[in-house]
C-alpha cells in the first residue's frame, strides 16, 4: 500500500471513529438550585436521578450541578434566580412561581382536580403545557415537567378535626391554592419550604401542616409532633414538578442536548408515578406503629373545602385574566374527558 493509500485510509477510519455530534459540541453545565433537598424521598432523590441519567446520555457533555437548598439562593427564591439569571437552573413546582401569579399553581396541582392520568393528558394534549410556556417566557423561565407524584395526605393536626369549626383559628402550613380553601374555613396559612416545616411545628409556630405522601412526611418526623394524620388530599390528587431553565440559557443549546434532558425528564415523570405508588403504604404502616392515628376527613368536612374551593375558582377567574383563560382551558378538557372517564373506569 502507498503512502497516498495509508493517509487516505487514516483519513476514513478518523471519520469513522470520530464522536457523535452531541460530543463535538460544547459542553453544558447549569447550576442547578433546589427547592427540596436531595435527601428527601422520592422527589429530593429524584434530582440526583436526573443529573446521572443527563450525565449518562451525554456522555458527560451535559452537566446538572445539584446544589441543596440555601447552598446558592434560599429554597423558596430559587424560580426567582433562574429568571433574573443569577442561577441556571431549578428544581421547584410552579406553584412556587405563585407570589408573582397566582395561575402558576395550576400547573403544579388542582384541588379536587384530576388524578395523574388526567392531568397529564390535559398538560401534554390538552393545551397545559402551552399556557403554561407561554406565562413562564414572560419571566425568562422555560419549564419543563420532570416528575408527578400520586395523591398527597390532606395534613397532619395535633388534635382530631370533627367539625368545620375546629379548624377555625389554627396556624397551617399549607400549599397552592388549598391554602386559599383553607383562609376561607379559618385557617391562617404560611407556604414554608420543607426545611423549615418541622422546626415550626415542633416550635408551635404552626399547629399544623400538609406537605406531601405519606414516604415524605415520615422522613421529616412530623408524626413526632402531630398524631392525627387526615386523608384524602382533597388538595393535590396528582402534583407536577418541573425542571426550570433560564430562557437565553435554554434557547442557546443545541437541540440535541435539549432533547437529552427532555427525555431524562421524561423518565423522571415514570419514576415519580412507579416509586410514589410503591412507596407508601409501607411508610402508614411504619407510622400506624408509632401512634398515629389515620382518619378520613366525614363527607360534611368535604364537602366545605369543595364549596369554599368553588368559591375561590369564581373569585380568582373574576379579577385574573391569566387564571380565567387557564381555568377554562382545564375545565373543558375535563368536561369532555368525564365522557372516557365514566365509560372507561370503575367507580
Amino acid at each position: 500500500m502507498n503512502r497516498l493509500s495509508v493517509i487516505g485510509l487514516a483519513g476514513i477510519l478518523a471519520v469513522l471513529s470520530a464522536p457523535p455530534a452531541a460530543a463535538q459540541q460544547p459542553k453544558v453545565r447549569l447550576n442547578l438550585a433546589s427547592t427540596f433537598p436531595g435527601s428527601m424521598v422520592l422527589i429530593g432523590e429524584g434530582i440526583h436521578k436526573l443529573t446521572q441519567n443527563v450525565a449518562r446520555a451525554s456522555g458527560g457533555e451535559i452537566e446538572l450541578k445539584f446544589y441543596e437548598p440555601g447552598a446558592l439562593v434560599p429554597a423558596a427564591q430559587a424560580m426567582d434566580a433562574v429568571a433574573r439569571g443569577s442561577v441556571d437552573a431549578a428544581w421547584a413546582g410552579a406553584g412556587w412561581y405563585s407570589g408573582k401569579d397566582v395561575t402558576f399553581n395550576l400547573f403544579s396541582t388542582v384541588p379536587f382536580g384530576p388524578g395523574i392520568g388526567e392531568y397529564m393528558a390535559w398538560m401534554y394534549y390538552g393545551g397545559g403545557l402551552d399556557i403554561a410556556r407561554e406565562m413562564f417566557a414572560k419571566h425568562d423561565l422555560h419549564n419543563i415537567p420532570c416528575s408527578i407524584i400520586p395523591p398527597e395526605a390532606s395534613g397532619w393536626f395535633r388534635k382530631e378535626i370533627k367539625t368545620v369549626a375546629d379548624l377555625k383559628g389554627l396556624k397551617m402550613r399549607f400549599f397552592g391554592l388549598g391554602a386559599k380553601v383553607m383562609e376561607k374555613l379559618g385557617v391562617a396559612t404560611q407556604q414554608l419550604p420543607p426545611g423549615e416545616i418541622f422546626q415550626a411545628l415542633q416550635l408551635g409556630t404552626i399547629d399544623a401542616t400538609e406537605f406531601s405522601l405519606p414516604a415524605m412526611d415520615q422522613r421529616l418526623g412530623f408524626f413526632q409532633v402531630a398524631k392525627f394524620y387526615y386523608f384524602p388530599g382533597w388538595h393535590q390528587q396528582a402534583t407536577f414538578f418541573d425542571l426550570y431553565v433560564n430562557k437565553k440559557k435554554w434557547d442557546a443549546m443545541s437541540d440535541q442536548h435539549k432533547a437529552i434532558i427532555e427525555i431524562a425528564c421524561g423518565d423522571m415523570v415514570r419514576d415519580g408515578i412507579a416509586q410514589g405508588e410503591a412507596q407508601q403504604w409501607k411508610a402508614i404502616k411504619e407510622m400506624q406503629e408509632k401512634g398515629v392515628q389515620v382518619k378520613k376527613w366525614p363527607p360534611e368536612i368535604l364537602a366545605a373545602y369543595l364549596k369554599a374551593w368553588n368559591e375561590v375558582v369564581a373569585e380568582e377567574s373574576a379579577k385574573n385574566a391569566n387564571f380565567k383563560k387557564v381555568w377554562d382551558s382545564y375545565s373543558e378538557f375535563r368536561r369532555n374527558y368525564a365522557i372516557w372517564r365514566e365509560h372507561a373506569y370503575l367507580n
